[in-house]
């Protein structure tokens, strides 16, 4: 079985495959206080928990937004399971012409986003990951990954609403009933997620005529499921784009 790990800001998630095929997402919550040995024991108990063990697993590939994990996570794969995982980062094979003013800049989340999203389509594509921030990536007709565009995440916005605004707090971001919010919390509502649906809307028809009209868009996070209702964009939603483009990595770099 192969591990998949990807550290996020907010979640790692990990993924469990046996050949091509996801057997298990589990996910935890980033900590930078933890050691090796606590994320060993962690990433140990629940695989047994769910009924796997550590000896199973024949290789690990990590690809991480958060440079001081990045080593203490490589560290406790190594004790988990006796080897190295790779990491995925300069030097990496990953098949991915990338057109930006400096590649070593590019994040590993979306150069993994976009072997993932290229492992399954035709380009030209419009990917878009809606995590702590929300991305959008563009990759050409021949393959080429153009750049993108980062904007404040859902929950971010939220957050700094309720932090800075003094009348204003935190809600559930459960559907708004209208544009048109007659009291706060409809209000915010209303602001975040129509607001948030209709800059992918807007963000997708500018991308397009950079990249061609014909680009298909993909959406992966967590927080798309909350959003897709209010998109007027035609939108694919691949919940495991990041644990499916790490595997197609660990693949691609097998010596």
């Amino acid at each position: 079985m192969i591990l998949t790990i990807d550290i996020g800001n907010t979640n790692i998630v990990i993924g469990v495959y046996h050949k091509d095929d996801l057997k298990l997402t589990l996910r935890i919550r980033t900590d930078n206080t933890r050691t090796e040995d606590e994320y060993a024991i962690s990433f140990n108990s629940m695989l047994h928990i769910n009924g796997m063990r550590p000896e199973e697993i024949d290789g690990a590939i990590i690809s991480s937004v958060v440079p001081d994990l990045s080593g203490v996570v490589a560290a406790a794969v190594n004790k988990l399971t006796g080897s190295d995982p790779l990491v995925v980062g300069p030097g990496m094979s990953t098949g991915l012409p990338i057109r930006i003013d400096d590649p070593k800049q590019l994040g590993s989340d979306l150069v993994v986003g976009a072997v993932g999203a290229l492992a399954k389509y035709d380009p030209p594509l419009i990917l878009i990951d809606m995590g702590t921030a929300t991305t959008f990536s563009a990759v050409d007709r021949n393959g080429t990954f153009l750049g993108g565009a980062i904007a404040p995440g859902l929950k971010v916005s939220l957050s700094a609403l309720s932090q800075n605004a003094s009348q204003l707090f935190q809600i559930d971001l459960s559907a708004p009933r209208r544009a048109i919010g007659t009291n706060t919390e409809d209000s915010l509502r209303s602001g975040l997620m129509l607001g948030c649906a209709d800059m992918i809307d807007g963000m997708c028809r500018r991308f397009r005529k950079e990249v061609g009209e014909d680009a298909k868009v993909i959406a992966t996070g967590g927080l798309f499921k909350r959003i897709a209702p209010y998109c007027e964009t035609e939108i694919i939603h691949e919940e495991n784009l990041l644990s499916d483009g790490l595997l197609a990595l660990y693949k691609r770099n097998q010596k």
